[in-house]
């Protein structure tokens, strides 16, 4: 039986903007309000996509969120038909309405955490949907999400799907942003990795103070045991409160793992030793530790260039490979330690630069853009085979982005009524490409 660890990279959507919207995301705030491009976007997204199709990985793709959120803004009072919705919200809310045309859900790293079969007591992929109660704008996330990711694994014999956690800070869960899987190969048993920020139980604990931690000890717990994971191959670390006050919002922007290796910033965490001890104790062989010191990358210039919110991805046994934005070459302290790293001996043996630039200003790397799910042949046979990604697929998608996308996009657009149209009109079509059926509101109401 073969196994795969496939990565389902976020579609970017026909709204993509640059609305500021995560208070603790340097590159988010920064680029506030700046004019920006859905189609390049989109592009660039795809381009990935498909040179890692080309290097051998398994591709799929993940459909976007509609928005603008009409539903989130009758909810919150705005009433009549849909322009008068628009015009009201963006006239009487700027900031309300500007959160729910987020096109946040390209970061399909926070879409859900998922346990591979391996790993479970029952033997299925287990999927729960991120509930992203941190920040408004992705709270409004995790109902779509769900019923996306059950559109693409339906076939019950081979996957479970959990609903989100509760929808409190208590709870606060962002999916595969804080969670790594180790193991000897992806069809093995393997030790899952949850990284959290702070507890919410506890405040005698250790926490930031100028920036929120957005995962919770006790959410890890709760998807660990909704998953049906055991104690065994379960590791709960915590983030280093430090570095979330330096603008570290996510685990996945500060370290990256893949089956024996552990890429990550020495600032990364707090009780660094006696967590990797553990790791490795329930792996049953060693790591390859890989640490950056601050001296040699700041945690300034690891934001900066998301070199840890970089892919870290097998192309054969021992042979990684990191997929890295362009900023990371373009950084010279870092783009000289890369280099260094291929030379050292560790599996990294290459890197390869990505221009993910309309994704990096708002705030998300390669990482961010992918969702890993470990399967074998019969569970990858078992997947909506549209979702996939194929020339053919990649050919379309880019037609249909040509077709229905716009070449810029400013913060004032938000508020034409046109543009939720051609969303809507382009979110249709593409169901019916990826044949997902009715997954958006517009189309169950």
């Amino acid at each position: 039986m073969q196994h795969f660890e496939v990565n389902f990279d976020g579609l970017v959507g026909p709204t993509h903007n640059y609305a500021g919207l995560s208070f603790g995301n340097v590159a988010s705030l920064s680029n506030a309000k700046s004019t920006s491009s859905p189609k390049s976007a989109a592009k660039q997204g795809l381009a990935k996509m498909k040179a890692l199709q080309e290097m051998g990985m398994v591709q799929g793709v993940l459909a976007p969120q509609e928005r603008p959120d009409i539903y989130a803004l009758r909810r919150l009072g705005f009433k009549g038909e849909d322009h008068e919705v628009l015009a009201k919200a963006a006239k009487e809310a700027p900031a309300i309405f500007r959160a729910c045309c987020s096109a946040s859900s390209m970061w399909t790293a926070n879409a859900a955490t998922v346990s591979p079969s391996a790993d479970t007591r029952n033997g299925k992929v287990h999927f729960t949907p991120a509930n992203l109660t941190n920040k408004f704008h992705r709270s409004l996330e995790p109902e779509t999400s769900g019923r996306i990711l059950q559109a693409m694994f339906a076939n019950s014999r081979y996957f479970e799907h959990h609903r989100h956690l509760p929808d409190n800070e208590h709870f606060g869960d962002e999916g595969a942003a804080n969670h790594t899987r180790f193991c000897s190969d992806y069809g093995h048993a393997g030790v899952e990795l949850f990284v959290y920020g702070r507890h919410a139980f506890d405040s005698s604990k250790p926490a930031p103070t100028r920036y929120p931690a957005r995962q919770t000890f006790e959410a890890s717990e709760a998807v660990a045991r909704l998953h049906g994971l055991s104690p065994d191959n379960v590791v709960f670390m915590q983030q280093n409160p430090a570095v979330i006050d330096q603008g570290v919002f996510h685990n996945d922007v500060i370290a990256v793992g893949n089956q024996n290796v552990m890429f990550y910033h020495e600032e990364a965490f707090i009780n660094e030793a006696q967590g990797f001890a553990e790791l490795e104790q329930k792996l049953g062989q060693s790591i390859h530790f890989i640490k950056v010191p601050t001296n040699v990358v700041s945690v300034d210039d690891a934001v900066k260039t998301y070199l840890f919110n970089t892919q870290l991805i097998t192309l054969k046994p021992g042979h990684m490979a990191i997929i890295a934005p362009t900023e990371c070459q373009e950084n010279e302290r870092v783009a000289q330690y890369l280099n260094d790293l291929v030379g050292m001996d560790t599996p990294i043996k290459e890197v390869r630069y990505f221009d993910v630039k309309q994704s990096m200003r708002n705030g998300g790397g390669p990482a961010c853009l992918r969702l890993r799910v470990a399967l074998n042949d019969q569970e990858l046979a078992a997947v909506n085979p549209n979702v996939i990604l194929t020339d053919e697929l990649y050919a379309r998608l880019n037609q249909w982005v040509d077709k229905h996308y716009r070449d810029e996009l400013s913060s004032d657009d938000l508020a034409d009524p046109n543009l939720l149209i051609e969303s809507r009109t382009a979110l249709d079509e593409l169901t019916q490409i990826m044949h997902l059926g009715s997954v958006y509101p517009f189309q169950r109401v």
